[in-house]
């Protein structure tokens, strides 16, 4: 049944006419309309609309179909009343009863030319009319001023997301989140938050991702039903597998809707089931403020993906009267101590050992003045996970690199050559290779990581910082462990002198991956954000840059090619958002296979001028895969790659591009680059063998 709509905007009035100082009007009768109450504006050329056609045009704000017929002019509601069709995309045909007809282009929905009626002649129903001039200069519709705007449902919850320090989203404006997306566009009018529009979802939420790894803030992301919203998923799921707070915010089909036959209406609830530690619908009869204050505690204090469903006909439903949401009064003090019985097994452990290490994950980030602290009262090595590369220097005299695939040979020595592990907020992954035979005394504030995998001599729950600062108060007695930093000199020595061999290898096929990072050392911040893709690039970046003080971001646990460039724009956005990481380049690195996935978000990034400078590493082929189908014995195969000039690609988008082809240039290029403030591509033509 159609939805009952008033054809004019009336104005009545008693006992008074209306007299038009206007030029000669070629529309259907508006008498009695007020047309001084209204804002004019120009909507076409006199020339542009022909006989006996319509169009969608725009007066304040407002899309219309505008008509020209018989002569006549006549401006109605763009939006078909049957399911939103544009019938200024639709036609004016001739029925069997030989009236013209004016048929929505999606559904076939009748209304007349000049009066928006339907068949039936209908007198309360029908498309609402504006009325339409003919000036000199063009054609002009007069709209109502608009209504202030009532606070509604999609206001409420970006509201609550601000309380909660929301301060960036990433995402696509689509059909089925316009209400939502008008929000945050308030919210960004007002200075709260500000938007970045991607080019495909998946780097929306790597973007949150690398925001979030970066900050320990959460970035929301944002899609359309269907196809947007699974389009998220990978980067959700990086997010998920290395603890990094993100809100996944998902347009949906109407409610009236909801089918599996529905266009792009997929169940979101339970597709994002397995990814998001919260996830909830948003309906009419939802505590919207509530909903959102949980959604936004699960990503913080769970540092997880919280997911909200956002219906198309809920996101507008006005509620005035409703208030916001916030974290006051819902965040407690998170400095958890051990309990006494493992700080005292602990230590035990740790006042016997001679050869004690630790190792420090990414878990460590926050803790790492008190890891260094009790490095240096044991005098022993830290050893780092992969995924915690950086977080202490190279250089520092306690350092021995990254232990595992990724890592040194000097890591793996001080490991083998130890008598007890000290593992701080490490997960065990198979990657680093933690060994499980040695007494191991391993701290994390999550018991899940716990002796996972394998049993430990001692595991202690608590937060990093609160245990470690115990341990080296306890630690003012004797110790039975032996200085180790001597050997530490000359492990890296040894490596050193290795890597310096390695620098001369050239085949005359590419530029190494030794060469590329001893430059890149050489040049990058003391300071830098890097992100680092998946693939070849990423083991020789762990096993060549030598940190010394930037900041490295990956995808640890998921390992998803096409990480880099995304999570680098997410790493700039927060360089914009938090004055600790104000000024600070973001330089990320990339194979070529990584990159090609994500390629085009290059022009998001010129588009809002993001300070980023990309390295990739080109030699056309998926080099890791490559290596591990020979390694395996198996033939290579389908690991190819047919490559455009990316530095051309990154000029003719407005960027800046560059190749560098000898290693001789690769300092002087790699500087300049990073010197440069905008998006710059440094495509490094590498050889695929001498990684």
């Amino acid at each position: 049944m159609m939805r009952k709509l008033f054809s004019l905007f009336q104005r009545k009035q008693e006992n008074e006419s209306v007299v038009s100082e206007k030029p000669e009007m070629h529309f259907a009768d508006f008498t009695n309309v007020d047309r001084d109450s209204l804002d004019w504006f120009k909507v076409a050329e006199k020339d542009r609309l022909p006989e006996g056609r319509v169009m969608s045009v725009t007066a304040g704000g407002k899309t219309l179909a505008l008509v020209h017929f018989e002569g006549q002019y006549a401006a109605m509601d763009n939006h078909c009343p049957h399911q939103g069709g544009p019938l200024g995309e639709g036609s004016i045909e001739k029925g069997i009863d030989g009236q013209c007809w004016l048929r929505c282009p999606w559904h076939g929905w009748d209304f007349d030319p000049l009066t928006g009626k339907p068949p039936g002649g209908h007198e309360d129903s029908g498309q609402t009319m504006y009325p339409v001039e003919e000036r000199a200069d063009g054609i002009y519709v007069g709209v109502p001023a608009p209504a202030a705007h009532e606070q509604d449902v999609s206001d409420v919850i970006v509201a609550t997301m601000v309380n909660w320090g929301l301060k960036r989203v990433f995402g696509m404006v689509g059909h089925s989140n316009l209400g939502l997306a008008e929000a945050f566009r308030r919210r960004e009018v007002s200075g709260d938050i500000t938007y970045i529009g991607i080019r495909h979802e998946g780097a929306a939420s790597f973007a949150c991702s690398g925001y979030a790894k970066l900050s320990g803030r959460p970035a929301a992301c944002m899609s359309i039903a269907g196809p947007g919203a699974t389009n998220l998923m990978t980067g959700l799921w990086d997010a998920k597998v290395d603890r990094a707070p993100v809100i996944a915010c998902t347009g949906q089909v109407q409610t009236q809707f909801f089918s599996p036959f529905a266009f792009q209406d997929i169940d979101l609830l339970a597709a994002f089931k397995p990814v998001a530690a919260f996830s909830n619908m948003v309906l009419s009869t939802s505590n919207h403020a509530e909903i959102t204050n949980l959604a936004m505690k699960t990503a913080l204090v769970e540092r997880n993906v919280a997911h909200l469903v956002f219906p198309d006909d809920i996101q507008t439903m006005e509620i005035p009267e409703a208030k916001p949401g916030g974290p006051a009064g819902r965040m407690g003090v998170i400095n958890i101590a051990p309990a006494q019985e493992s700080i005292d097994a602990a230590l035990h452990e740790i006042r016997s050992a001679k050869r004690p290490i630790i190792i420090a994950g990414y878990g460590a980030q926050e803790a790492m003045p008190h890891v260094i602290g009790l490095a240096e009262r044991l005098r022993c090595p830290i050893l780092t996970t992969f995924k915690a590369k950086g977080q202490i220097a190279d250089i520092h005299p306690n350092a021995a690199g990254v232990l595992g695939r990724s890592g040194t040979p000097i890591a793996s020595w001080f490991m083998n050559e130890s008598d007890l592990i000290i593992a701080l907020g490490a997960s065990f992954s198979m990657h680093t290779g933690i060994e499980p035979t040695k007494k191991i005394v391993q701290v994390d504030f999550d018991r899940m990581h716990l002796g996972k995998g394998h049993p430990v001599t001692v595991p202690v729950w608590g937060e990093l910082g609160s245990t470690l600062q115990i341990f080296c108060n306890a630690l003012n007695g004797r110790l039975s462990a032996t200085d180790q930093r001597g050997e530490l000199k000359e492990r890296w020595a040894l490596w050193r002198r290795e890597k310096e061999r390695r620098l001369t290898e050239d085949r005359g096929m590419g530029i190494s991956a030794a060469a590329l990072f001893h430059a890149l050392t050489k040049v990058a911040p003391p300071d830098a954000i890097m992100p680092v893709d998946v693939g070849n690039n990423t083991y020789s970046f762990g096993r060549y840059f030598e940190p010394c003080g930037q900041r490295v971001l990956m995808s640890g646990y998921l390992g998803s090619i096409g990480f880099g460039f995304p999570a680098a724009m997410g790493a700039w956005a927060a360089t914009q958002d938090f004055p600790e990481y104000q000024g600070r380049k973001v330089v990320s690195i990339s194979g070529d296979g990584g990159f090609g996935q994500y390629a085009m978000e290059f022009t998001t990034a010129v588009h809002y001028n993001m300070d980023i400078t990309h390295i990739l590493m080109n030699n056309c082929e998926l080099g890791k895969i490559t290596k591990e189908q020979r390694a395996g014995e198996w033939p290579v195969w389908q690991t190819a790659l047919t490559n455009p000039n990316f530095s051309d690609f990154a000029n003719s988008v407005g960027g800046k591009g560059v190749r560098i082809e000898r290693k001789e240039d690769l300092e002087r290029v790699i500087s300049q680059s990073i010197a440069y403030k905008g998006p710059v591509l440094v495509e490094v033509m590498t050889d695929s063998e001498l990684v």
